[in-house]
């Protein structure tokens, strides 16, 4: 079997198990401390983040928190978050602000996005994952969105990958495009780096 094949049905089987987590919720307050806690004292006034999809951990509440945080603390300049919009021709993605209540209309692919809104920068992006490795490598839905961005950002963010605990994979194969984390948050605190 080659290594797309394998990551296929890697992918398959981490989806399926996020999807069923009979203890989801639970998980999901756990990230969300975890993430909050991870924010805390950060320098970033513009983070990247997803809107979720297929059971993936939603990163929105933990940073409309940090940034309603930053604007108590009278912060000299606001905080900002983005969601990623899809360049079909280069298959990348650029950042949009985006606020709740924020117009939002769908993707080539179906998922909300911010409606004409301005395009951000972020100086930290935070990554869904659908499975994670030791390295900080990830395995996404396969498209190669997140690694050709990631590829071309200048200057690169700072990323993390959000995940749940079961979405660590023993052997991953990383390829020559994957591109690695800076580090990695699940439901139990920080995994990479270790």
């Amino acid at each position: 079997m080659d290594k797309s094949e394998a990551k296929k049905q890697i992918r398959q089987s981490l989806l399926a198990a996020r999807l069923n987590m009979p203890d989801r919720l639970a998980r999901i307050d756990a990230l969300q401390s975890v993430m909050r806690i991870w924010l805390f004292g950060r320098p970033d006034l513009v983070i990247g983040a997803y809107w979720p999809i297929k059971g993936e951990f939603d990163p929105l509440p933990a940073l409309h928190r940090w940034k309603e945080d930053g604007e108590l603390q009278g912060a000299a300049k606001l905080r900002r978050i983005g969601l990623p919009v899809v360049n079909k021709v280069h298959k990348t993605l650029t950042f949009h602000a985006w606020y709740p209540g924020c117009p939002m209309e769908e993707d080539a692919y179906g998922i909300p996005k911010p409606k004409d809104t301005e395009v951000i920068v972020p100086t930290l992006l935070f990554v869904p994952c659908v499975g994670y490795s030791a390295g900080g490598f990830r395995l996404g839905y396969g498209g190669g969105f997140y690694d050709r961005t990631l590829a071309s950002l200048q200057p690169k963010p700072f990323t993390v990958g959000l995940g749940f605990t079961n979405g660590y994979v023993d052997e991953l194969e990383v390829e020559p495009h994957d591109q690695a984390l800076d580090a990695i948050l699940n439901d139990n605190g920080v995994v990479w780096p270790v």
